[in-house]
């Protein structure tokens, strides 16, 4: 029956040719990719994860510092009491959720904050973290990797030996010095552009030294694969036949050879983000991450592991919420993988 089902599907393939249609690269890998139920079924998870932190007021009883200290650590769907003032302070105010303002559907923290609220906004840190982490490590690791593989020679033997000197070095330990330092100036104080720059990390919740701390080194990983994948194209029949008929360096790296070695960077940057997100889980835990009162899945386990044994929903519910957002991205890194590279299915 599998047999017969693979002979239907070229045989339906050859006519969608015959119809104007003819197969492509990308169009095998999105097919690969749909097939892939687990890639699939992660990504929806994304989406949904990401619709509900972007729209967090619609889906949240509170904002993520309202406290009701009289129940500090409530436990899952405790009902309370609240003032007509905390009531004003409620999002589902007047909604078919008003029943949600006086219960803690998750429990509340140790100042009586409510978890799933805090738990919703936490998203947005670890989403951030993943987008601008991937984005900066991808177009600086690329722009690099390419300059050094096309252009070769010293210019190469220069760059990568700066990156082998980079690599040499812990990078936990110099994005816990940066993120130390960081936190210092802030401390301290300043004024000038160093001011500006503190003022705006300040606004951002203590985001914006941490998205540089991150991005001063995890583009390298990023340039070497770059620069392997020019090395083992920029000789190929296609790029010779365009030097030949006198294209510049500019239209062969942007015209010829960035479409054709852009989806194995893909595939490992798509890896590669959930070791930023726990990255930043493990910087906000040990109080290196975001400011507080920010919420971050990180600082919420940092907060509530020292009572797991009597009041385990304030290190479950983070914890859950990480894994899952984890293993999303994970799955999904997997499904784009498997899609794109046709060795794996002997395409």
């Amino acid at each position: 029956m599998a047999a017969e089902n693979a002979s239907l599907e070229q045989l339906a393939d050859g006519f969608g040719q015959l119809r104007g249609k003819p197969r492509s690269p990308m169009g095998d890998a999105v097919r690969e990719f749909k097939r892939n139920k687990v890639a699939i079924v992660s990504v929806v998870f994304i989406i949904i994860v990401a619709f509900v932190a972007v729209f967090a007021p619609l889906f949240t009883p509170y904002g993520i510092n309202v406290q009701n200290t009289s129940y500090a650590r409530a436990k899952p769907l405790t009902p309370y009491v609240i003032t007509t003032d905390k009531y004003e302070l409620c999002h589902w105010k007047g909604t078919p959720l008003d029943a949600g303002c006086t219960v803690f559907i998750l429990g509340a923290d140790g100042l009586g904050r409510d978890i799933l609220s805090r738990v919703i906004y936490g998203a947005r840190v670890s989403l951030l973290v993943a987008i601008i982490g991937s984005s900066v490590s991808l177009i600086i690791g690329t722009i690099y990797g390419v300059i050094s593989g096309y252009f070769g020679g010293k210019t190469d033997e220069v760059m990568m030996r700066i990156v082998d000197f980079l690599y040499a070095l812990p990078v936990l330990v110099i994005i816990i010095i940066m993120t130390v330092y960081f936190k210092a100036l802030a401390r301290q104080g300043a004024t000038g552009f160093t001011g500006m720059l503190i003022n705006l990390d300040q606004a951002m919740g203590g985001l914006l030294f941490m998205f540089v701390a991150i991005g001063a080194l995890s583009w390298l990983g990023m340039a070497r694969q770059a620069r392997g994948q020019i090395l083992s194209h920029k000789k190929k029949e296609y790029v010779e036949a365009a030097r030949s008929i006198g294209a510049g360096s500019n239209r062969i790296i942007f015209k010829h050879l960035l479409p054709n070695i852009i989806g194995p960077l893909l595939v490992l940057e798509s890896m590669a983000i959930p070791g930023y997100i726990g990255l930043e889980a493990f910087l906000s835990f040990i109080g290196l991450g975001v400011n507080p009162p920010t919420p971050s899945w990180g600082i919420m386990i940092s907060e509530g592991y020292l009572g797991l044994q009597s009041n385990p929903h304030l290190v479950l519910v983070p914890g859950t919420a990480l894994t899952l957002l984890t293993l999303a991205f994970n799955y999904m890194g997997d499904g784009i993988r498997d899609a794109i590279d046709p060795r794996i299915h002997g395409r």
